[in-house]
C-alpha cells in the first residue's frame, strides 16, 4: 500500500496541568489541603501565608467575595466546537472575570518585611503535659519494684511484650515457649509462674487469655465482703455466654436468685473492664475544621464559608519586585515560580466558591432538615444538585467527600445530606436517613421488658405510610448499631 497524506478534523478532550491541579484540590479534605499548602510555601518563594488578617474574618470573606470565580470542572470543557484548552486562554478569561489581569493585585499594600525579633529578649515557652505512661511502661515499673530475681523479672518482662493492646495475652503458652532459644533454658512452667505473677499486677484483668479469665481476675481483685461477689464469679465462669444471650429465666433458675439479685449481679459484672489496658492507649484526637457554616438569618437558613477554613495566601512582594527588575535568564525560574503561585491562589478560591454553591443548594433542599431533625430529611441524589448548578455529578461527588458542615444540629459531612429513598403508599418517597431516625426513635421509646421487633417496627412504619419490609429494617437497624431484640431485653 502506497503512503499517503490525510487531515482529519475531531475533537478531543485535554485537561491542562492547572486543571488537574485544580481537581485534585477540590477532593483533598481541610486538612489534607493545610498540609498541601504548607508543603508547597516551603517549596515555592513567591508564596507565603498572609497573617494580617487572621483575627479578621469578615475582611478576608470580603476579599473572596470581590472578585467570585465560577468553578472550573472537567464538564466545562464539554462544549462544542472546542478541541483544545489552552492555558493563555484560561488564564486570561479567569483574571478577566475576578479582575486579576493587573499584576499589582497580588500584592500586599505594604512591601516592607519587618524583623520584630529581639535576641536579648527573654523567651517563656510553655510547659507541655508530659505523655501519660503505656500499658507496657506501667507494668515494667510496677515489676522493677519487685523483689522477684532477675530472671523470673525477664520472663515475666517477656510476657509483658506479648501484651495486645487492651491488655490480653493472646499469644498461647506453648506457642510461646516454642519460640524461644533452648539455650535460654525456659519451659512451660517458668512461663505460667511467670503469668500468674503477672496477672497479680495492676490494672486488674491484664494478662487474661480471653474475657471470661478477664471478668473472673477483676471480680476476685474485688473484697470478699462484696454484695453478690461470689454468684457473680459463678455467672462468669459458667453461665457467660447465657448472660450475653440475655437469657435471665435460665440464669435465675441457675442461681437460684430472685429479679432484684440478678439486676445486682448483672450491674456488678457490666461496671467490669472488659478491656483493662484500653486506659493507657493515647487514642490520637481527630478534629474536625468544617468548610461551611450554617446559620439561620430572617427566617431563612443560609450557608457561609467558614474563614477559618480558608488559608490566607499571597505573592511575597520582595521576591516579585526582584522578578520585575530583571529581565534576564536568571529569572526564568521565579517567573514559573510566580505563574505557580498564581494558580494555586485561583484555584483556591475556585474550590471553596464551588463548595458554597453546593452547601447552599444542599441547604436549600434540606431545610426541614434544619428545622425539625433527621426525620424530616428529604430524598437527595447527586444527581440533582449536578443538574441545578450545572456541573457534572463527579464535580459533586467530590465536593462532597471529606467537606464538614457545622449547623445548629451538629457537624456532618455534606454526603450525610444524600442517600436512597424508599416508596410511600401515596406514591412518593421517604428519606433513608428519615427512616433510621425513626427508627431509633421508635427503639428509644420502648419498653425495654418487651422491646419491638423487626417485623413489629415494620408494621409501624407501614401504617404511618411507609413501605419497609423487615430486611430493610434490619438492614438500618444494624447501620446506626442497635442491636437485635433478643439483646435489647431486659428485667
Amino acid at each position: 500500500m502506497k503512503p499517503t497524506l490525510q487531515f482529519k478534523l475531531s475533537q478531543h478532550l485535554t485537561l491542562t496541568p492547572q486543571l488537574q491541579e485544580s481537581i485534585r484540590l477540590l477532593q483533598l479534605s481541610t486538612v489534607e489541603l493545610n498540609q498541601e499548602i504548607e508543603r508547597i510555601v516551603q517549596e515555592n518563594p513567591l508564596l507565603e501565608l498572609d497573617d494580617s488578617i487572621g483575627n479578621d474574618a469578615a475582611e478576608y470573606r470580603a476579599t473572596l467575595s470581590d472578585s467570585p470565580l465560577e468553578p472550573l470542572s472537567a464538564d466545562s470543557l464539554e462544549m462544542p466546537g472546542e478541541t483544545t484548552v489552552e492555558i493563555a486562554a484560561i488564564e486570561g478569561d479567569i483574571a478577566t472575570k475576578n479582575g486579576l489581569a493587573d499584576e499589582s493585585d497580588w500584592y500586599e499594600d505594604d512591601g516592607a518585611f519587618r524583623n520584630t525579633r529581639d535576641d536579648d529578649d527573654e523567651r517563656d515557652f510553655p510547659q507541655q503535659a508530659a505523655e501519660p505512661p503505656s500499658l507496657r511502661e506501667h507494668l515494667n515499673s510496677q515489676l522493677s519494684l519487685s523483689q522477684i530475681n532477675e530472671r523470673d523479672r525477664k520472663i515475666v518482662g517477656l510476657l509483658i511484650d506479648s501484651l495486645n493492646d487492651d491488655g490480653y495475652l493472646a499469644q498461647d503458652l506453648e506457642e510461646l515457649v516454642s519460640l524461644l532459644p533452648p539455650e535460654l533454658e525456659i519451659d512451660i512452667d517458668d512461663l505460667h509462674i511467670a503469668l500468674e505473677y503477672l496477672q497479680h499486677l495492676d490494672p486488674p484483668g491484664v494478662g487474661a487469655r480471653n474475657l471470661r479469665e478477664c471478668l473472673s481476675m477483676q471480680l476476685q481483685a474485688l473484697p470478699e465482703n462484696t454484695p453478690y461477689r461470689d454468684r457473680a464469679l459463678i455467672l462468669v465462669n459458667h453461665h457467660l455466654d447465657s448472660l450475653a444471650s440475655r437469657d435471665f429465666f435460665t440464669i435465675k433458675k441457675l442461681l437460684h436468685c430472685d429479679d432484684e439479685c440478678l439486676r445486682s449481679i448483672q450491674h456488678l459484672i457490666t461496671h467490669l473492664s472488659p478491656r483493662p489496658g484500653t486506659a493507657f492507649n493515647s487514642a490520637v484526637a481527630r478534629y474536625i475544621i468544617p468548610d461551611v457554616i450554617v446559620t439561620k438569618i430572617n427566617g431563612s437558613w443560609i450557608a457561609s464559608l467558614n474563614p477559618e477554613a480558608m488559608p490566607r495566601l499571597k505573592i511575597n512582594r520582595l521576591y516579585a519586585d526582584i522578578l520585575k527588575r530583571c529581565h534576564d535568564e536568571s529569572a526564568r525560574r521565579l517567573s514559573s515560580q510566580l505563574n505557580e503561585a498564581k494558580w494555586l491562589i485561583k484555584n483556591i478560591q475556585q474550590r471553596f466558591g464551588t463548595i458554597l454553591k453546593v452547601s447552599s443548594a444542599v441547604v436549600e433542599r434540606q431545610s426541614q432538615f434544619f428545622e425539625h431533625g433527621a426525620v424530616a430529611m428529604r430524598p437527595l441524589v447527586l444527581r440533582e444538585i449536578a443538574d441545578t448548578l450545572e456541573l457534572h455529578e463527579s464535580t459533586i461527588s467530590r465536593v462532597t467527600t471529606q467537606k464538614f458542615m457545622r449547623t445548629p444540629r451538629g457537624i456532618f459531612e455534606l454526603k450525610y445530606f444524600f442517600g436512597s429513598h424508599v416508596a410511600t403508599d401515596t406514591g412518593g418517597a421517604c428519606s433513608a436517613t428519615a427512616i433510621r431516625a425513626l427508627i431509633k426513635q421508635m427503639v428509644n421509646a420502648e419498653n425495654a421488658k418487651k422491646p419491638l421487633s423487626d417485623s413489629q417496627i415494620s408494621e409501624i412504619l407501614g401504617q404511618q405510610g411507609i413501605l419497609v419490609a423487615r430486611r430493610t429494617v434490619a438492614k438500618y437497624r444494624e447501620s446506626i448499631q442497635i442491636p437485635p431484640v433478643n439483646l435489647r431485653k431486659s428485667f
